[in-house]
């Protein structure tokens, strides 16, 4: 058997296909994650993760992505294209020809590439001047390699053939529709790229694995978390995750802006980050989860009409981005960061050559890319390393030290209460008892706690508004009440919103609008203690 097949053998092993050698230790392992436990192998996943140890003490990086096939051409190599000489070219997907040979946009195999757009000579021009790029798979319109490059040998080989024509030490997976949702290419690809990666580092060069994927306002999807999963499950190193930051439509609530629902996202995908992490046995501090986060905003006008992210948001979401330590930015595109002109009638256009906004060409990329000094070289060395979980977060909270109160498994929390938990302030969405504030759950509708923030040094308890024994009587379930009346159910105040009898109140936290009580919020209480001090 040639090495070529020895390889095929081992990774189809690891997609979990039949073959003649089986091994229980390597099938067990598949068959739990698989069921989504990740206990088993988390050991094995966290060394590979680890070792060696450098320190994540990355340098923020901004790079926008530059369409290479758009027309007209952007001639990202000439000296002052761009102010920042960190490209990302994009996007290398699957030939129509054969699934398993690269093409840029689906029209030009690399050689293709090198002759009809002079590729190879524009990225080694700008590598001359100290200019880096890499490279984005995938995209919204294509196919990603992996979804119809099902030989696990020759998928890896097209990845690196990739990387050694363009001498990249970063590349960038964008993730979306079905390149995201197919399950087999998820599997396919995060075996190719950790197998990969482990080679080029076991050479003592560098491969830096970002991947991009689409979110909302309250953090990633389903497929985002379960793709990250995955990646890191395989044994995947990121260097991290960027959110693509546009096109919110449906998702942006009353009153989010663009710029308000970028910053929600980054925050919501910081939370998931952290409990992927831990999830796959490696801790990491909120520090190093900033930093290991990555924005990406659609300048200007966006595909969804409505949606305009304007120079105004962009020096918000920069002054944002900086302030939490975020390592990486980019923008849609460097094609884009001009003022279309005027053969247009209305300058609001999605346009792949022009923002749709007023601006001075570049000023976009000016902005967003300000104090971003980093370089794609300088981070494609940094191997993920465990953070020590803090003692202080360890630590039992004091109530003399707290600015609310304690949250216990006991304790029934009105929506808008607030309380202290592992050292953070949470505050309840909704009526809840019993749920943890902190459970680490992906989604977050799934809890009814929304996390504020740390609690400061040198804070000290706050008054809390509390009725006085016997204010209202307590609830029973023989009594008639009428709309109006008040009554205490395990030290929560409601009141009655119409006639009814044996209905608890507990039932207002899972269906409120069919209940007939409702909660007394903090600031109620407040005025009916006011009230009473008159």
């Amino acid at each position: 058997m040639n090495t070529r097949q020895t390889e095929a053998e081992t990774i189809t092993q690891r997609l979990g296909q039949p073959v003649r050698r089986l091994s229980i230790l390597r099938v067990a392992c598949a068959l739990v994650l698989f069921l989504g436990v990740m206990t088993g192998c988390t050991y094995a996943i966290a060394q590979r993760l680890t070792t060696p140890a450098i320190a994540l003490n990355p340098t923020p990086w901004f790079a926008a992505y530059v369409d290479v096939t758009a027309s007209p051409r952007f001639e990202f190599e000439q000296r002052g294209a761009m102010p920042e000489r960190n490209m990302i070219l994009s996007f290398v997907v699957s030939s129509p020809a054969n699934a398993c040979t690269p093409a840029w946009g689906a029209a030009y195999t690399l050689d293709q590439a090198a002759t009809s757009l002079d590729l190879d000579r524009r990225i080694v021009l700008l590598q001359q001047q100290g200019g880096h790029v890499t490279v984005s798979f995938g995209g919204r319109d294509n196919h990603e390699l992996a979804v119809g490059c099902t030989d696990p040998v020759q998928l890896k080989d097209a990845y690196k053939s990739v990387i050694d024509r363009y001498r990249l030490d970063t590349i960038d997976l964008d993730l979306e529709s079905s390149n995201l949702t197919d399950s087999a290419a998820a599997a396919r690809r995060a075996i190719a790229l950790a197998d990969l990666q482990a080679e080029e580092r076991a050479a003592d060069r560098k491969l830096a694995i970002w991947l991009t994927l689409p979110v909302t306002p309250q953090g990633l999807t389903k497929d985002g978390t379960d793709s990250i999963a995955l990646m890191l499950a395989k044994g995947v190193d990121l260097a991290g995750v960027n959110i693509m930051t546009l096109d919110f439509g449906a998702s942006l609530t009353a009153g989010q802006t663009m710029l308000s629902g970028a910053e929600s996202a980054l925050t919501a995908t910081h939370r998931q980050l952290g409990i992927l992490y831990d999830q796959a046995g490696v801790h990491l501090n909120s520090a190093s989860l900033w930093a290991k986060l990555g924005a990406t905003p659609m300048i200007g006008q966006n595909d969804v009409a409505g949606e305009v992210f304007t120079l105004d948001d962009a020096q918000a979401l920069h002054q944002f981005v900086l302030s939490q330590g975020v390592g990486r930015v980019s923008m849609w595109s460097a094609n884009r960061d001009v003022a279309c002109g005027s053969n247009y009638v209305y300058l609001n256009v999605v346009s792949n050559s022009c923002s749709g906004v007023a601006q001075n060409t570049q000023q976009f990329a000016s902005t967003l890319g300000n104090g971003f000094t980093g370089t794609l070289a300088d981070n494609a060395g940094l191997i993920t390393a465990a953070d020590a979980k803090s003692a202080y977060l360890q630590a039992p909270d004091d109530p003399a030290t707290s600015p609310y109160p304690i949250w216990t498994a006991s304790g029934a929390y009105p929506a808008g209460s607030e309380v202290v938990w592992h050292h953070m302030v949470y505050k309840a969405k909704w009526w809840t008892q019993g749920d943890v504030p902190d459970d680490p759950v992906l989604e977050s509708w799934q809890t009814p706690w929304s996390l504020i923030g740390p609690v400061l040094p040198g804070e000290k308890p706050i008054p809390q508004p509390t009725l006085p024994v016997g204010a209202y009587p307590n609830w029973s379930g023989t009594a008639t009440y009428d709309a109006g009346q008040r009554v205490l159910l395990n030290g929560v105040p409601y009141q009655a919103k119409w006639w009814n009898q044996g209905q608890s109140p507990a039932a207002a936290a899972s269906n409120p609008d069919g209940s007939p009580w409702v909660p007394l919020t903090p600031d109620q209480i407040d005025a009916i203690l006011a009230q009473t001090q008159k």
